[in-house]
């Protein structure tokens, strides 16, 4: 299982995420840098030996703002695969955040205005460069008004395997940076009932978690506080073959 380190960006700034208050995020503060700059907050992650990152583009996500340039001066020096959300929801958005560099785009549903873009975007960019998040608060999915169809979490998975998705991330809003723990129950339907590789998000506390998840069958996990905190340490990821 890939245990795969999280950013989140709030005007151009890296930010502590919690249960997904985000007027409420202040700024990032993690055991492995004492500063507030993006870039050593997210090439430290490479020193450490991790290989992927996942970034949550907030301003993107809330907003609609697409500086995808943000992203062209990380990707080459620091040479981490990148995972990021940027509230794409159209394939001119998509097309201009993979020419940033990024390895993988995140279609999250909470942005979503249409299921059909999905299928679209597996078709013009192929299913290993896309990644759909199942968007969760409370065990509801977060989805615009106009998404029509049904919106059950089991189903929506069903549906997008159809699609030609193969990479899912189920991720608990309400959990994220809550130290509360993974919420396992949907989880285990979502691994056992499609042939989808499944991501989990939020609420990872400690090691044992991770353990867990890789038992169940989760393909990965991504961390932020649980790492930022030293609560997961580097020393327990390679201990237990996570990194």
């Amino acid at each position: 299982m890939k245990v795969i380190p999280v950013i989140d960006i709030l005007h151009g700034v890296p930010v502590h995420a919690i249960r997904g208050r985000r007027s409420e995020y202040q700024p990032l503060q993690s055991i492995f840098v004492r500063s507030a700059d993006l870039l050593e907050n997210i090439s430290i992650f490479k020193t450490l030996g991790f290989r992927e990152l996942y970034i949550a583009d907030l301003d993107a996500i809330l907003s609609g703002a697409s500086d995808f340039e943000l992203f062209t001066p990380i990707v080459a020096p620091i040479g981490l695969s990148l995972l990021v959300d940027a509230g794409v929801n159209s394939i001119e958005r998509a097309d201009r955040l993979l020419k940033s560099g990024v390895s993988k785009f995140i279609i999250g549903t909470e942005t979503l205005l249409s299921k059909d873009f999905i299928a679209e975007a597996v078709e013009r960019f192929g299913n290993y460069r896309v990644v759909v998040s199942l968007d969760l608060k409370d065990g509801q999915v977060l989805t615009k008004a106009g998404v029509d169809g049904s919106i059950d979490p089991l189903h929506l998975l069903q549906e997008f395997e159809l699609m030609g998705v193969s990479e899912v991330i189920v991720l608990d809003l309400a959990r994220v940076g809550s130290n509360e723990g993974v919420e396992t129950g949907f989880l285990k339907r979502a691994i056992n009932k499609t042939n989808l590789s499944v991501y989990v998000g939020g609420g990872v506390r400690n090691i044992a978690d991770l353990i867990e998840l890789k038992a169940l069958g989760a393909t990965g996990t991504l961390v932020a506080t649980a790492l930022h905190t030293g609560r997961v340490s580097v020393e327990d990821l390679k201990r237990e073959g996570f990194l």
